[in-house]
């Protein structure tokens, strides 16, 4: 059986950090990712990383403020945020795939970070 499993998520003030990981069982990704999504707001892309982390890719609203990483192409992937700001909060979910098309197939179940202003 395949899962994902955030953590990491919490209530932080404007301009504080905080570092969520995943921990994926049932199979090696690929590719996974961050992605995010705020009451009313599409699910949006945050962070994604292939292979050892040679390629990643960020949203621009996050570029220079977050970092995704992981270990020798393991299923541990984190993503650390700096200077987090309100319009941060949302619920984050973990996402994996080996699809050519890179269309994510496997989901965590999210964790919520809330950014008080």
């Amino acid at each position: 059986q395949v899962q994902l499993v955030e953590s990491g998520g919490g209530l932080v003030q404007a301009g504080g950090s905080l570092r969520l990981s995943c921990a994926a069982t049932g199979r090696t990704f690929y590719r996974m990712g961050w992605f995010r999504q705020a009451p009313g707001n599409e699910r949006e892309l945050v962070a994604s990383i292939t292979g050892s982390g040679f390629s990643t890719l960020y949203g621009d609203s996050v570029k220079g403020r977050f970092a995704i990483s992981r270990v020798n192409a393991g299923n541990m992937v984190y993503l650390q945020m700096n200077n987090l700001k309100p319009e941060d909060t949302a619920v984050y979910y973990c996402a994996g795939t080996n699809r050519p098309d890179s269309a994510y197939d496997y989901w965590g179940q999210g964790t919520q970070v809330t950014v008080s202003s």
